[in-house]
This record gives C-alpha cells, structure tokens and sequence, in this order.
C-alpha cells in the first residue's frame, strides 16, 4: 500500500463501493492522445482495430460518458507502466546480452522500480551501464535504481529522481549515493532497454543486492552478472487491453479535477503550502 499513499488514494475496505463507481460509470481505460488532446467527448477505449493488436503506450483517464453517472462520475480507470526484468550474465565485456527479456525463464514484472544496492558491504559499487545495447558510463555509487513512473515517487525520490506523471511512457534511472556529480538521474523512454552489469576488474565486493518492487530476491547480483529492464508494452486488441496495471482513481483528485496525482502532490507531498506552516 505504500508510505505516502499514492497508491492508497481510499481505503481497501471500501473496494466493493470502488469497483461499483467504475461500472457505474463506465469507466475503462482511455487512450493517452485524447485525453492529452483534451478530447472529452469520444471513448479512446472503444476504437476498433479489427482484432489487430497495437501498440497503445500509456494509458491515460477514460473518456467514456457513463452508464448512469455520466460527466459526474467519481471513479475513472488508470493503466499504469511495468518494466520487465531479467537477471543473467553478460556475453562479453563491451556489449550487453542480446538475449530477449521475453523469452528469459527468470524475466518477472515491476510496477514501482528495481534496485540493486551495495548492502551490507562497505565499498561502493561500479556499474556499467548501457543504453539501447551501447556503452553510458561506469557509474561509482551505493546502487542504482530504475523506476517506472508510479515507482519515481518512492526510493527514486528520495535519491534524487525526477517526480513524472504516470502518463509519460518512460522509465527513470537514478543512482543512490554517486561518487562524481557527472552522473545524474536519467529520465529514458519506456521502450529503451537498459543494462546494468557489475564490472569484474573494479568492483572490490564479489555480490550486491537486488530488490524488485520493495521485496529482496534471495540471490543477488555477482560480479559480472547484470540486470536488463525495458518497459512492457501496452497492447490494445479487439477484447481489451494487454499489459499495465489499472488503478481505480477515485473522487477526481484534489478540488474535483481530474487528475488525483496532482491532488497527490499536494496533499501527500505538501506542494504548495509554505515553510513552517502545517498541512
């Protein structure tokens, strides 16, 4: 559920009336470009694409007017970005494996971030990173963390991430603690693939740990091993949506607009209310 509650916008007792506000209002998952284009009077989610799948991005508010609630309803539906993960070793020094993360048998899905973090060992890190199959930099830090959108308000904030809005389709690379304040955290788009490997002949600890959406995995990363993330698609077809998250948003956020995750930064992160005075 989370510590500030971006996620936890009601309370879970009250999911039957929750799920109810949705059919009610017949809300579904809209597409992004409308909502975008402030084009309120159109079902994005209801477009025919003859049973062909495509690609959709990120999700945004439906645009659908409602059963019985119409313009006035109090609950919307949110599509929100994964990345997927696959843990393995490197082919070779200079180039990431080509292996597809789809096809790994280890490959699981993150919705807040991944993390790999020095632990208990006292010496720093040295990441070798690649971006699109091509060498960054060897990033010298605690760990690195790459974080989805829904993820950039949690480990990745508190290191020094960039907050985005849950309908940018992208992905956050940030580091914890670096070393040279050359490297900075990164914001990339959602389909670029991103390759985090431990350097053999510069890292002094032999394994670190690796975290996925806050839970340890039991094995850690070893020198020479390396981690591959790249944003899951979100796929539109004759049925329905394939891939994300939906998120029930419910009431319309702060001073009833329609986006809760500004309601979120307000109330949560107490933008906007001077120093010294309490929220």
């Amino acid at each position: 559920m989370g510590t500030l509650g971006f996620l936890g916008e009601w309370k879970f007792a009250e999911f039957k009336r929750a799920f109810r506000e949705v059919y009610m209002a017949g809300a579904g998952a809209g597409e992004r470009s409308r909502i975008l284009e402030g084009d309120q009077s159109t079902d994005g989610a209801a477009a025919k694409d003859g049973g062909i799948l495509s690609r959709a991005g990120p999700t945004g508010w439906s645009s659908v007017r409602g059963k019985n609630l119409g313009a006035t309803r109090g609950a919307r539906v949110l599509l929100r970005n994964r990345l997927k993960v696959a843990v393995g070793t490197s082919d070779n020094e200079s180039t990431p494996s080509t292996h597809p993360i789809n096809h790994s048998p280890s490959a699981i899905h993150a919705m807040n971030e991944i993390i790999i973090h020095r632990g208990a060992t006292p010496h720093l890190v040295h990441i070798a990173i690649f971006i699109g199959g091509r060498f960054l930099t060897e990033a010298v830090a605690d760990g690195m963390i790459i974080s989805t959108p829904t993820g950039s308000t949690a480990y990745s904030l508190s290191s020094g991430g960039s907050i985005i809005h849950p309908l940018v389709d992208s992905l956050c690379l940030t580091p914890i603690c670096p070393r040279s304040l050359s490297f900075r955290p990164l914001v990339l788009p959602a389909s670029t693939p991103v390759t985090l490997r431990l350097s053999e002949e510069t890292n002094r600890g032999r394994e670190v740990e690796v975290s996925i959406d806050g839970v340890r995995q039991k094995q850690g990363l070893k020198v020479g091993g390396e981690i591959r993330v790249v944003g899951e698609e979100i796929l539109r077809g004759s049925e329905g949506w394939i891939g994300g998250v939906p998120c029930i948003m419910r009431d319309g956020g702060a001073k009833g607009d329609d986006d809760g995750w500004v309601g979120g930064l307000n109330g949560l992160l107490k933008f906007n209310f001077p120093f010294g005075e309490e929220g």
